[in-house]
């Protein structure tokens, strides 16, 4: 599936693709216990949400016995990326630092969490150095 073809999932799919990323394939109601960890949902809910994923192309189903299992067809990086290309062209004029400006002030980053960011960053740079100007000169 190519980046463009990805299907965009909704909010409350999104919900259902973390169950599936973090916990493997899964059955309609251990999906459904895990969502109502956080909010009250009804199996009929979660059952219909997962039958139209499937439709669409978002989850993959066995129904080779009696317990259909579903698996996220969508890898989860990827989904991020699509979906962070978006907010990024929508929300910020394609600007990655007014993101990373609006991510850092609205929340309590950790220590350990700027540092993990500071890392990136290094790796990043060591990985497109730019030229400076002055040395072609």
């Amino acid at each position: 599936m190519t980046k463009k073809n990805i299907p965009r999932p909704t909010e409350s799919e999104l919900e259902i693709l973390q169950v599936l990323w973090q916990q493997g394939p899964s059955t309609v109601r251990f999906v459904n216990d895990e969502l109502s960890k956080r909010r009250d949902v009804g199996y009929t809910t979660t059952l219909k949400l997962l039958q139209l994923m499937h439709e669409k192309g978002i989850v993959t189903r066995d129904d080779s016995s009696r317990t259909h299992v579903y698996r996220a067809a969508l890898r989860e990086q990827e989904t991020q990326g699509m979906l962070i290309d978006r907010l990024l062209d929508a929300a910020f004029g394609g600007s990655a630092l007014k993101l990373v400006q609006q991510a850092l002030g609205n929340r309590q980053t950790s220590r350990e969490e700027l540092d993990q960011i500071r890392n990136l960053l290094d790796s990043i740079d060591n990985q497109n150095p730019t030229t400076d100007p002055d040395e072609l000169a």
